[in-house]
């Protein structure tokens, strides 16, 4: 029996939408495919060690969505397939990820815009006076993917801010003329989704996902662009070229 963790009992995010996750996933993932008849209530609520009431929310929650179908005497079944999500790729200079960005061309949803510095340290470099932040949601083909709460430089921002708002920050970087871009690092780390990241892309708190941290900086050490991406664990793919020996024979 899969009982609900003190973590997830002590999470701010109800225990029906905490299943309800859990739930989402596993149609995600296929585990559920479409058509298929799910487990009863009681067996939702036994597995997760829950009141029946509160299974029952979750599963109401996924039939409003669409994703379950009640059939009177015959149970409930999964109606809407698993979304198809594209693998990010994990890319390694600045060129290819401008390009991935505009092949992707992610949905954008803002979820907060606000002035507001970001917490790096002296060794990223100097800080600007002020930045415009902005926390988004990307998604492709309705399927969410990726957070990313970003910092631009605000006298940047200022030069088109309809235009940052409404299309991905990278690209129309990189079409500046000249491009304000001297150097870009970037870092990947592997942990877990919090209560809050959990909720904007739709996966249960704890799934695995991809941290980027980002760093633009200009010719004078300036950081320009500074960015927190929170990637899906599912939906990143990273490919290296190893090389290879060739066996000569004696």
């Amino acid at each position: 029996m899969l009982t609900m963790t003190r973590a997830s009992l002590a999470s701010p995010i109800p225990l029906y939408l905490q299943i309800a996750d859990a739930l989402r996933d596993r149609i995600a993932r296929g585990v559920w495919q479409q058509g298929q008849l799910i487990p009863t209530l009681e067996q939702i609520a036994g597995e997760f060690d829950v009141a029946r009431v509160t299974a029952r929310q979750a599963v109401q929650l996924l039939m409003t969505e669409g994703a379950l179908t009640p059939q009177r005497g015959r149970g409930t079944f999964v109606s809407a397939a698993a979304p198809s999500i594209k693998p990010v790729q994990v890319v390694t200079n600045l060129q290819e990820l401008a390009e991935m960005y505009r092949s992707t061309t992610p949905e954008l949803l803002t979820v907060d815009e606000n002035s507001r510095v970001p917490a790096v340290g002296a060794s990223l470099g100097t800080l600007a006076p002020a930045y415009t932040h902005m926390k988004r949601v990307h998604s492709t083909d309705g399927a969410l993917y990726c957070v990313i709460s970003l910092y631009l430089d605000e006298r940047i921002f200022s030069t088109s801010p309809e235009r940052f708002r409404t299309q991905t920050v990278i690209p129309l970087l990189m079409d500046l003329k000249p491009c304000p871009i001297a150097k870009a690092h970037q870092t990947l780390t592997i942990g877990s989704a919090d209560a809050e990241t959990a909720r904007l892309l739709r996966v249960p708190a704890d799934s695995p996902i991809a941290r980027v941290e980002r760093v633009f900086n200009d010719r004078d050490g300036l950081v320009i662009y500074y960015a927190d991406v929170v990637y899906r664990g599912d939906v990143v793919r990273v490919e290296m070229d190893l090389g290879g020996t060739s066996l000569r024979k004696k």
